[in-house]
C-alpha cells in the first residue's frame, strides 16, 4: 500500500461565466475531484485548479443586456458557480478566472514567443458582419442551414445533426442571433496560429497513449482532412485580452481559456511557498500533468493546445481525459420536462453525495455519455449506500453502545474475512487510478454483500440475548465495525462528507495507508444516522423546480382532485423506507393466503381485487400487479400477505392487507407463492 510519491497537477476544463453549473457539468468536476481525492489519499501531491472562462462575445452581450460591466457579471457568476462546486465537495486548491493578471501575461508571453519563432501569420478575410448591430459576427452568433446535410437552425461553425464543422460563411441562408438581421461579408485583417506546422508532432503525441483510443481515432480523421491555420483573433468590440501590438484586435476566447489552467496554477504558486510554477510546466519537468474534459472540446485540448504550449517551449500534458455527456431519463437534458437541472436547484432537494455516487457508480474511463434514470439514481442509493454500506454499522453499533461500554473487542472473530477486503485495495486502487470508478463501486459493494451476510449468519442479536454467546455478539459486532471502517476507507474520495460523519462516529481519521490496521479495543462514539434514503417526492419535486412555468391546461381544482385520485387509486413504486429495529420488524405479521378470487378493478390501469382467505377470515386486497397477471392466472394460488397492516380506503373500496410481490415492474412482478405444504393461516415468522 505504499507507493512513491508523485507531484501531480489536475485541471477541468473552465466553465463559462455566463450561466449557472447544471448537472451536465457535475459529471466533470465530480470525476475529476474523486481523482484527485483518491491521489492524495494515496499520498500523492496533488493540486487541483480550475477557473471561470471569463471572456468572449456572448459575455460581452449578456453584460449589456444586464445593464453591468462584463467585469461585474463574471464577479457575480464566479461567486455562484464557487458556491455551487463547495456545497459538491468539489474540492480546488485555486478557483480563478481567465480575466485575471496572471492569464494576461502568460497569454501574451505564450503569443510573443509563437510568434518570433514564425509560428503567427496574418491574412485578410471575409467575415460574417451583422449592418444592425455593426459588429463582426462569432461562429456561434450566425445560424443557418448546414452545407453538408442541410439541417436548419445550426450553429455556424459545426452541425449538431451530422458532425460536419466548416465556416460561418458556408452557412446556406445565414442569419445574425443577436439581430435577425442577414449578415454581409466585410473584410478585416486576422491573425492566425500555424497549426499545420505541428502536424508531425501532434501525429505521435496522439498516439503516444497520453489520449484515449477512440479520442486518437477521432483525431486521426482531422489529420487525413489535412490540418489548417488556427484563427486567433477577434475585431472589436470583444470582452478579452488585447493581442500586443494592435489597436483593435483581440484573443479568441479559445488562445486563453486553456492558458487559463496556467494562470489559475501560477496564481497559487504566488501564495505558496511549496510549489514552483516553473518545475510544472517546464519541458524537463517530472511533473504530471491531467486535463479532464468533455468530448465537445477534444478538438481544442488535444491539438491547439498541445501545438501551443510546444511552439512556445512549455511541457504538453501528461494525458487529457474525455467523458461523455449527461443525460436524463434516457434523452437530452430537457427544460421543458424538468431534466435540465441546475446544481441549485438539486442542492435545495437532495443530498450532493447521492450524486456524487451515482455518478461514481457509472463512470469508467471511456468517452461513454452517462444516463441519469432518476428511478435508478434513487434505488441504487438507497440499496447500495443506505441498504448495504451503512447498514453494516447500523447493525452492529447499537450492541457495542449498549452491552460492551463502546468499545470493541480485543480479538477480531474472523480474520480471513477481514483480510480478503483489506487484500481489495491493490485492485480498487487500480480502478481509481485508471478512471474505473464504477467498477471499483462494484468491488465495493461485492464485498458490502459479504460484510452483511457475515453479520446475517452469525445473529449478534440472537447471541446477545444469552450470557454465553455475549461476547461472541461483542466479537461479531466488532467485526461488522472493522470491516465497515475499510468500506469506507475505500469510499472515502466518493464521500468526503459521509466519511467525515463516520470518523466522528469511529474516532478514528481513515487513512488509505491504515487499511489494514484493525482497530481492536477501540472506543467508539454512539452510532447516528449517517445518511437518508433518498425519497422519490424529493427527487419529483426537483423536477417539477426545475421545469419552464408553462400555464397548466387544467384548472387548479381539477389538478388536485386528479392527483388525489392517482395516490389512492394506483400503486407506486415506492422507494425504501428508513431503517427499523429488529424487534419492530418483528411486529410484522406475515400469513399465507389462498387467492380465493381476482378480479379487474373498473378504471384502474394497475389494480386487481383480490378476496384472501387467511384461514379464519377472508380479506378484501387491492393489488397492483395487473400489468403481470391476468385474473384467472392467481385463483386458488398460493401467497404471502400483510395481515396485520391498518385497512387503507380507497375510491374502489377498503384493501384489509397487503400481498407481497416483487419485481422491476410492467410484466415482471412476482408474487411471493410459498411452499405447496402451506396451509391458510400459517405464519410465515
Amino acid at each position: 500500500m505504499t507507493n512513491e510519491q508523485r507531484k501531480i497537477l489536475v485541471t477541468s476544463a473552465l466553465p463559462y461565466a455566463n450561466g449557472p453549473i447544471h448537472l451536465g457539468h457535475l459529471l466533470e468536476y465530480i470525476q475529476t475531484d474523486i481523482w484527485v481525492r483518491f491521489q492524495k489519499l494515496r499520498g500523492n501531491t496533488c493540486t487541483y485548479v480550475c477557473a471561470d472562462d471569463a471572456h468572449g462575445t456572448p459575455i460581452m452581450l449578456k453584460a449589456q443586456q444586464m445593464g453591468i460591466t462584463p467585469e461585474e457579471m463574471i464577479n457575480q457568476v464566479q461567486l455562484e458557480h464557487t458556491a455551487d462546486f463547495k456545497e459538491f465537495h468539489i474540492e480546488f486548491d485555486n478557483y480563478h478566472s481567465t480575466h485575471s493578471p496572471e492569464n494576461q501575461t502568460l497569454s501574451e508571453d505564450i503569443y510573443n514567443k509563437l510568434n518570433q519563432a514564425g509560428h503567427i501569420k496574418t491574412r485578410t478575410i471575409s467575415q460574417l458582419f451583422d449592418p444592425e448591430k455593426n459588429m463582426f459576427l462569432p461562429d456561434r452568433f450566425v445560424k443557418g442551414s448546414c452545407p453538408k446535410c442541410g439541417s436548419e437552425d445550426q450553429n455556424g461553425d459545426n452541425c449538431d445533426n451530422c458532425g460536419a464543422t466548416y465556416s460561418p460563411t458556408d452557412l446556406v441562408s445565414p442569419k445574425s442571433v443577436i439581430s435577425g438581421a442577414e449578415p454581409v461579408l466585410k473584410d478585416s485583417e486576422h491573425y492566425f496560429f500555424d497549426l499545420p506546422e505541428f502536424q508531425n508532432m501532434l501525429k505521435d503525441w496522439t498516439v503516444s497513449g497520453s489520449l484515449q483510443e477512440e479520442m486518437s481515432n477521432k483525431l486521426n480523421e482531422w489529420f487525413e482532412q489535412g490540418l489548417q491555420q488556427w484563427d486567433i483573433s477577434r475585431d472589436a468590440p470583444y470582452f478579452g485580452f488585447k493581442i500586443p501590438g494592435t489597436e483593435d484586435k483581440y484573443f479568441y476566447v479559445w488562445l486563453d481559456a486553456p492558458i487559463g489552467y496556467m494562470g489559475s496554477f501560477k496564481n497559487l504558486c504566488d501564495k505558496r511557498d511549496d510549489l514552483d510554477f516553473d518545475s510544472y510546466w517546464n519541458k524537463d519537468s517530472d511533473a504530471e500533468v491531467y486535463h479532464f474534459i468533455g468530448k465537445d472540446i477534444i478538438y481544442f485540448h488535444s491539438l491547439f493546445w498541445p501545438a501551443m504550449l510546444e511552439g512556445a517551449g512549455y511541457r504538453k500534458p501528461t494525458s487529457v481525459y474525455a467523458h461523455g455527456y449527461v443525460t436524463v431519463n434516457g434523452a437530452k437534458m430537457s427544460k421543458s420536462r424538468g431534466t435540465f437541472i441546475k446544481a441549485r436547484t438539486y442542492l435545495d432537494h437532495l443530498n450532493p453525495e447521492y450524486l456524487r455516487y451515482y455518478y461514481a457508480a457509472k463512470l469508467n474511463n471511456r468517452i461513454d455519455d452517462l444516463d441519469l434514470n432518476l428511478e435508478d439514481f434513487a434505488q441504487r442509493v438507497n440499496s447500495d449506500l443506505v441498504g448495504k454500506v451503512i447498514n453494516i454499522a447500523s447493525r452492529t453499533a447499537g450492541f457495542i453502545s449498549k452491552r460492551f461500554n463502546a468499545t470493541l473487542s480485543t480479538h477480531v472473530s474472523n480474520q480471513d474475512l477481514l483480510d480478503e477486503f483489506v487484500a481489495a485495495e491493490q485492485n480498487i486502487a487500480a480502478l481509481y487510478e485508471g478512471r474505473e470508478f464504477g467498477k471499483a463501486m462494484r468491488e465495493i459493494m461485492a464485498l458490502a454483500d459479504k460484510a452483511n451476510q457475515y453479520i446475517a449468519e452469525e445473529a449478534p442479536w440472537q447471541l446477545a440475548k444469552n450470557e454465553d454467546t455475549l461476547e461472541r455478539a461483542h466479537q461479531v459486532c466488532s467485526m461488522g465495525i472493522h470491516l465497515f471502517r475499510v468500506l469506507i476507507t475505500y469510499l472515502k474520495p466518493v464521500l468526503p462528507e459521509l466519511t467525515a460523519k463516520v470518523e466522528q462516529f469511529l474516532n478514528v481519521e481513515l487513512k488509505w495507508a491504515d487499511i489494514g490496521n484493525t482497530l481492536v479495543g477501540h472506543e467508539i462514539q454512539s452510532f447516528k444516522a449517517l445518511m437518508q434514503r433518498i425519497d422519490m417526492a424529493k427527487v419529483e419535486a426537483m423536477v417539477d423546480a426545475s421545469k419552464d412555468n408553462l400555464v397548466a391546461a387544467v384548472p387548479a381544482k381539477d389538478q388536485e382532485q386528479k392527483k388525489a385520485e392517482e395516490a389512492t387509486s394506483e400503486s407506486a413504486i415506492e422507494p425504501i423506507a428508513d431503517t427499523i429495529s429488529f424487534d419492530e420488524f418483528a411486529k410484522i405479521d406475515l400469513r399465507i393466503a389462498r387467492i380465493v378470487k381476482a378480479e379487474h378493478v373498473e378504471k384502474a390501469e394497475k389494480l386487481l381485487r383480490l378476496e384472501l382467505d387467511i384461514g379464519t377470515e377472508t380479506r378484501q386486497v387491492f393489488a397492483g400487479i395487473k400489468s403481470a397477471y391476468a385474473p384467472e392466472e392467481l385463483e386458488g394460488k398460493l401467497t404471502v400477505m400483510v395481515a396485520n397492516l391498518a385497512p387503507r380506503k380507497m375510491r374502489f373500496g377498503e384493501s384489509q392487507g397487503m400481498v407481497l410481490a416483487a419485481g422491476p415492474g410492467g410484466k415482471d412482478i412476482w408474487v411471493l407463492s410459498p411452499d405447496d405444504g402451506a396451509q391458510p393461516g400459517m405464519r410465515v415468522m
